[in-house]
């Protein structure tokens, strides 16, 4: 396939790396000259501009950081209109399910458009083992699984155009209230006399176990993990408290439970 692809960064890269081993062409944004040499080094093509990466593309990813980036590069930016007939447009970013909709309302009749949130690191992109929740119809899916299989196992079609946002902000309210009922069970271990090192040694290997307390663990402590990733979560706890708030529904308990990860970030 005919792969065009915006955000070639900590986890774009990989994905570009994975799909020119699964032997797609792709052609990939870059607007400085270390950028270029650095993507053609991979053996990808270096497009200069937004209409280039669409033009003749069967697909085109969008992996930048922010649900603002993904506007200014497919709406301000007129990558969704530049799409070819037949294509489909995959975002990776995860952010509003209203962006969704304007992409597709600004894309052509024939060109499909697909939220395609994800779960997971560089490392597991580099392995093949990237978690995507999809949303968008039945032909969309089908139109994007040959480019996201080359780096995601599991592809987890969660419902129509908008539901892979919403399942990612639930997913990210939840780990990050993971977060903050470990601080809470750091801080009564430590008013129990049970260090924070020696309480992390022991609980990755209990019932209480998560892959937010394994990280937690691997970092060593919950400061530094919160650290590691809060630039991450935080700016999709923001977009999952403004859903619900236009929504008129609550984060409920999560709320409070995020509220101590982020009173645990605020103290380090």
């Amino acid at each position: 396939m005919r792969i065009g692809f915006v955000g070639a960064g900590r986890m774009g890269r990989p994905m570009v790396t994975r799909l020119l081993a699964a032997g797609h062409e792709v052609r990939v944004l870059t607007r400085s000259p270390d950028r270029r040499t650095g993507i053609t080094g991979l053996g990808a093509v270096a497009a200069p501009d937004l209409e280039a990466v669409a033009a003749h593309a069967d697909a085109v990813v969008v992996c930048v950081f922010t649900d603002d980036q993904v506007r200014e590069v497919c709406l301000d930016g007129g990558l969704a209109q530049a799409m070819p007939p037949g294509s489909v447009l995959i975002v990776h970013t995860t952010g509003s399910p209203d962006t969704a909709t304007a992409l597709a309302a600004a894309a052509p009749d024939d060109v499909l458009v697909a939220d395609a949130p994800l779960s997971g690191g560089p490392h597991d992109i580099a392995a093949g083992r990237l978690t995507v929740m999809i949303g968008g119809d039945d032909t969309t899916v089908t139109r994007a699984r040959p480019v996201l299989s080359a780096y995601a196992d599991p592809i987890v079609h969660v419902g129509p155009l908008g539901a892979g946002h919403r399942v990612k902000l639930v997913n990210n309210a939840l780990f990050t209230a993971q977060i903050g009922l470990i601080a809470e069970a750091v801080r009564l271990a430590a008013d129990l006399g049970v260090p924070e090192s020696a309480l992390m040694s022991a609980l990755p290997h209990a019932s209480s176990s998560s892959r937010a307390l394994a990280g937690v663990a691997a970092r060593g402590s919950v400061a530094e993990f919160r650290s590691s990733v809060g630039d991450f979560v935080r700016k999709d706890v923001a977009v999952a408290r403004a859903l619900a708030a236009g929504l008129g529904v609550e984060l409920g308990v999560l709320d409070a439970a995020i509220a101590a990860a982020e009173t645990s970030a605020g103290s380090r």
